[in-house]
């Protein structure tokens, strides 16, 4: 069996590391693809996702700020996990950006926009979802540093 070795601290690469990596990069690339599509086919992409009229015109009225927020939750959250994987412990800052960028674009939808009023009943539980999906990024990768794991 070979095992993963951490150049300065000796520690073993946990199994669990890879695991959350791995689910890491599943969950956060649809995030990234969304945006991808989003920002590329634009209409033709939202409708395929189901979306209304009325969730299109929100999505593009969205102002530049509020693109750049979102750029910056997805693909921060897809850096921090390649960054997880390599051990690298700015992991922990750049899951922290991406936690508040999400943070940022909910307080967007549900107090600066009508985006809330014009999703689907229920969209709350996938928000949550996804808010927790960021804490545990954020706790995982700190836990992991706080252990010597990230260099």
């Amino acid at each position: 069996m070979v095992s993963i070795m951490s150049a300065s601290s000796g520690a073993r690469t946990p199994w669990h590391l890879w695991v959350v990596g791995v689910v890491g990069l599943l969950w956060n690339a649809f995030g990234c693809i969304d945006y991808t599509m989003t920002a590329l086919q634009g209409e033709t992409w939202l409708r395929q996702m189901g979306m209304t009229d009325a969730q299109i015109a929100s999505y593009e009225a969205m102002p530049a700020w509020m693109t750049a927020v979102w750029a910056i939750g997805v693909w921060g959250a897809m850096l921090g996990t390649v960054l997880l994987l390599l051990r690298n412990r700015l992991a922990v800052p750049v899951f922290g950006v991406s936690l508040i960028a999400y943070v940022g674009s909910l307080v967007y939808a549900y107090a600066l926009s009508d985006q809330a009023e014009v999703m689907p009943e229920g969209t709350w539980i996938m928000q949550a979802v996804i808010f927790v999906g960021c804490v545990f990024f954020v706790w995982y990768s700190r836990m992991m540093a706080k252990r010597g794991l990230l260099r």
